[in-house]
This record gives structure tokens, C-alpha cells and sequence, in this order.
């Protein structure tokens, strides 16, 4: 059977690739290693919990105030809804992590963006 070149050289590289296939798993499982082996090494034994609790010790809370007014989300698209969701959600969740965190305040929350977090992210009754 005739092979064009482009055919050819497609079944090399193929073939290539499936020779080569244990040295990439290897070098994966050894890239894996190392890093498990610098976090451990990063360990220090004298210190006490994880880092997110000694950083949430040093947190002090910033009198300004963030306030979402959610009342115009019977104008958006189901699409515009869901992203305005991830973005509350980023916003909280990098509030939490902030050295300063605001206060922050979800207003007007209802229709469309209450329902879509009730049904994608149970846990959002406890942000208070």
C-alpha cells in the first residue's frame, strides 16, 4: 500500500509518541516527587496549624463596607446571572483571604440570582 508522506509521517510520530510514553509518565511521577518533597521540606514542625489559620490571627477588620445591589437582576440574561454568582462568590471568597477584609453586603437578593444560588451553591446561607 502506497503511503503519502504526510501519512507517513504521521504514523511516525505516533509511533514516536507511544515509545516515549513510560519516559513522560516517569518524568511526571518524579516532577510529583519533588514538589511533595520541597512542600514537606517547607514544613517547619515548630509551627503550630496551617498557614490559613495563623493568617486569619493577624486579621483585622477594615470599617469600610461593600455593598452588592443585586435589584437589577431581573434584567439579565440567565448567562449574566450566573457570571454576576462567580463573581460575588470570587469577591467573597478573596474577602476572606484579605488581611483587611470590608464587610460585605449582598442587597435586593432575590429572583434570578437566588435561585440560581440556591441550586449551584447551598453553602451561601452561611456567609453572614
Amino acid at each position: 500500500e502506497a503511503m503519502s508522506k504526510r501519512q507517513r509521517k504521521k504514523l511516525l510520530k505516533q509511533q514516536q509518541w507511544e515509545e516515549q510514553k513510560d519516559l513522560r509518565r516517569q518524568k511526571r511521577k518524579e516532577k510529583r516527587q519533588k514538589r511533595k518533597l520541597e512542600r514537606q521540606s517547607k514544613l517547619d514542625p515548630s509551627n503550630e496549624g496551617n498557614d490559613r489559620k495563623r493568617m486569619r490571627k493577624e486579621v483585622l477588620p477594615s470599617p469600610l463596607r461593600l455593598i452588592v445591589d443585586c435589584s437589577f437582576d431581573d434584567l439579565m440574561v440567565l448567562k449574566d446571572v450566573k457570571k454576576l454568582h462567580k463573581q460575588i462568590q470570587r469577591c467573597y471568597a478573596e474577602n476572606r483571604k484579605a488581611l483587611h477584609p470590608v464587610q460585605f453586603y449582598l442587597t435586593s437578593h432575590g429572583g434570578q440570582l437566588k435561585k440560581n444560588m440556591n441550586e449551584n451553591d447551598k453553602g451561601w446561607v452561611n456567609w453572614k
